[in-house]
């Protein structure tokens, strides 16, 4: 039990809402639930949320102890009272999510708990399969990353050796990474392979496409094809061979086809006639081709995994279902 003694400057608040500040990692839900079994009282005394605080009240909380640790990025997924995800694909050892763009897979350098690392642990938490206070050093992890504004399949891993070996195939290109995009005009050839230099500007968060190598310009490949057109846009797989920063944005606009909504590489002036915060790119399939021994994860060799709608996709081309 912890005891807080009201001070001036924080009378006359409710005690929901000053709960709330004193403890950043308590779940709105479980704070009112506290407040509802008397875990919370005033004066030793249960009471309603809405009672006004006076200084000199001594606010009791039954609450515990890890929820009064500072925030941060490992503990962010105590604030996570419901879960939000969308899965493709659960095992024992591993989650396929659909990332929604708007959704940072972890938080930008500020403490924030709705990331999708934040939702999966308190999902994995919630449901007995991971537990925080027997674990060493382990807390399940990422084992690749989307941007923001983009969505798509991203793997959390729900075991040590899981993450290992999926960090591994990552590195070696043994996971096939399939997205698709909406882009401007058409491709031509309509489908072909990218392959150029991309230098990144890590002060400005931009790449640029270089036609030779040169320090700091790193090879990159992408193989495209053109699905379908309709109207000023053209819907377009593309299959990475490398992963660099920006890959598809960059090497689609060089070719003359910026993404739709892409405020960075693309057209100011196109987008403007499209109601899009962020560019029209989702990772929509992902192959798990494990041509050398996965151990533990051999089971998933061969297998595919795809998302079923993709907004842009529907709306723009009136696909609802992806078959691709």
């Amino acid at each position: 039990m912890k005891e807080l003694e009201i001070k001036a400057n924080d009378a006359g608040q409710r005690l929901d809402r000053f709960v709330g500040k004193a403890v950043p990692l308590l779940p709105e839900s479980l704070l009112q639930k506290y407040i509802r079994l008397k875990r919370v009282k005033i004066n030793g005394k249960g009471a309603k949320r809405d009672t006004r605080l006076s200084a000199g009240d001594l606010v009791q909380l039954y609450i515990n102890d890890e929820f009064f640790e500072k925030p941060r990025e490992d503990n962010a997924w105590l604030k996570v009272g419901a879960p939000k995800l969308t899965i493709v694909y659960e095992d024992e050892n591993v989650l396929l999510c659909d990332k929604k763009p708007g959704v940072l897979c972890h938080s930008a350098g500020v403490w924030d708990y709705n990331t999708l690392i934040a939702h999966v642990q308190a999902y994995l938490a919630q449901k007995g399969e991971w537990r925080p206070k027997e674990e060493n050093a382990f807390a399940p992890a990422l084992c690749n990353r989307i941007d923001r504004n983009t969505g798509g399949i991203v793997i959390a891993a729900k075991n040590a050796e899981a993450l290992r070996i999926l960090n591994d195939k990552i590195r070696d290109r043994e996971i096939d990474k399939l997205y698709l995009c909406a882009v401007q005009g058409r491709p031509k050839p309509s489908a072909g392979r990218l392959e150029n230099y991309l230098f990144k500007d890590a002060k400005k968060n931009q790449v640029f496409v270089k036609s030779r190598p040169e320090p700091g310009a790193k090879t990159a490949v992408t193989e495209y094809r053109t699905l379908c057109s309709k109207g000023a846009l053209s819907l377009v797989e593309c299959r990475l061979l490398t992963g660099r920063t920006h890959q598809i944005r960059v090497q689609m606009a060089h070719s003359g086809t910026p993404l739709l909504g892409d405020g960075k590489y693309g057209s100011e002036r196109f987008n403007k006639g499209f109601d899009e915060k962020g560019q029209a790119l989702y990772s929509y399939k992902l192959r798990f081709d494990f041509p050398t021994d996965a151990g533990l994860l051999n089971y998933l060799r061969g297998r595919e995994f795809r998302v079923e709608k993709i907004d842009f996709v529907e709306k723009y081309f009136g696909i609802e279902t992806l078959e691709f």
